[in-house]
């Protein structure tokens, strides 16, 4: 009789120590149904912030931002990426490009595949580091220089007039040193449009008089043989249509919040997520406090961006959450709408009228400082990215 026991009591642990099929069924579905989520969820962020697929991820420390971008960022953004005040950019979108020729003389190429044909050129700057002259050269009889800066039209013929373009010409005091910025717009729409244009741009140095100068008298940081900090960099002033577009956008009922205008396809929602979204339903939490605006971090780390985002590490977007309870106080910053369907639902005069929604009423747009796939540091605005505030619409 014993034997029987043992046996039976092996066979009972067997089968509770066992998971079952259908957990197991179970269990695997929910995981690939959170891969899945998770993927989809991951594109839709891209959406948001106008890539199909994110930079090659880099090496934090690979490759330094041009301080020039930091320190617009920094003018531009608070702490979190917040835009300080949107009339300091122009357009949404600032790229960087460092010269791609490295050549001996005073000529530059700059790789601008990256720059999409839909986005419109505003302006373009050349930023070239004027070193100090060398100390024999120190007592030069000039004061200023002459400096030149021509698109290059033709490679065989650039050393003559009608091989190349000027686009901007000025005088420089020959015994200064630091950033000098030339505007050459006109030669950057051209590339655009037509990228086998792209030769490059050539810089001349001549006295007031027009006499060739020695480049010895006059030098410019180069990217063979100074500093990273001092390459010769074009900046581009662009904006890709996303500002216009989401203006020109109806915003839709007075259901759907401020700035949900976004380009989302609708997607049938997982099992995982409908059985989340009907635990939802039993949360009467936010029936117990008023509309009011909550916290919401968005941290790029945990999402796997941190790679290719140098500022910000994250940013708190914000959300709205409460009830909008019968009467609607100035508080809760209704709109006329929401008064009135407020009003229509305490007196249940039509059936099927719900009390209104608790969304943003106002949204300010952020700022992205990344890497794109060619290593170029690349300043985005994006509109609509933080709840401001909090209302009953």
């Amino acid at each position: 009789m014993l034997p029987a026991v043992i046996w039976i009591s092996v066979m009972t642990g067997l089968a509770i120590s066992r998971p079952s099929l259908n957990y197991l069924e179970n269990h695997f579905t929910v995981q690939n149904e959170s891969e899945e989520v998770r993927s989809e969820a991951i594109k839709r962020l891209l959406e948001v912030f106008g890539m199909e697929d994110p930079p090659a991820a880099l090496v934090r420390g690979h490759k330094q931002p041009p301080q020039y971008m930091l320190d617009l960022y920094n003018t531009i953004a608070d702490v979190d990426g917040v835009t300080k005040d949107p009339s300091l950019l122009e357009g949404n979108t600032v790229r960087s490009f460092f010269d791609k020729l490295h050549s001996e003389h005073v000529e530059f190429l700059f790789n601008m595949s990256t720059v999409a044909k839909s986005e419109k050129i505003l302006t373009a700057e050349l930023h070239l580091f004027k070193l100090r002259p060398q100390a024999s050269l120190a007592f030069n009889r000039h004061h200023f220089c002459q400096v030149s800066v021509y698109q290059v039209l033709d490679s065989s013929k650039k050393n003559v007039s009608h091989g190349k373009k000027l686009l901007s010409s000025r005088l420089v005091p020959i015994h200064s040193s630091g950033w000098e910025v030339f505007t050459i717009t006109q030669a950057v729409r051209s590339w655009t449009s037509d990228e086998g244009s792209n030769l490059g741009v050539l810089v001349s140095v001549r006295t007031l008089a027009g006499l060739q100068m020695d480049l010895k008298s006059v030098r410019f940081a180069s990217g063979r043989h100074h500093h990273h900090s001092k390459q010769p960099m074009l900046v581009l002033f662009t904006d890709d249509g996303r500002r216009a577009a989401s203006l020109e956008t109806p915003k839709g009922s007075d259901d759907s919040p401020v700035g949900a205008s976004l380009p989302f396809p609708s997607m049938p929602l997982p099992a995982a997520a409908r059985r989340s979204a009907r635990s939802a339903d039993f949360d009467d939490s936010a029936e117990k406090m008023p509309c009011q605006r909550l916290p919401l971090y968005v941290d790029f780390e945990e999402i796997g961006w941190s790679g290719w985002i140098v500022s910000p590490r994250g940013y708190n977007a914000y959300h709205c959450k409460g009830s909008c309870p019968f009467p609607l106080g100035q508080n809760m910053r209704p709109t006329n709408h929401a008064t009135v369907q407020s009003i229509i639902n305490a007196l249940k005069l039509t059936r099927g009228i719900e009390t209104p929604c608790c969304v943003p009423d106002k949204l300010f747009s952020i700022n992205l400082l990344y890497f794109d796939d060619d290593e170029n540091v690349v300043l985005k605005q994006y509109d609509d990215m933080v709840a401001g505030s909090c209302g009953c619409h």
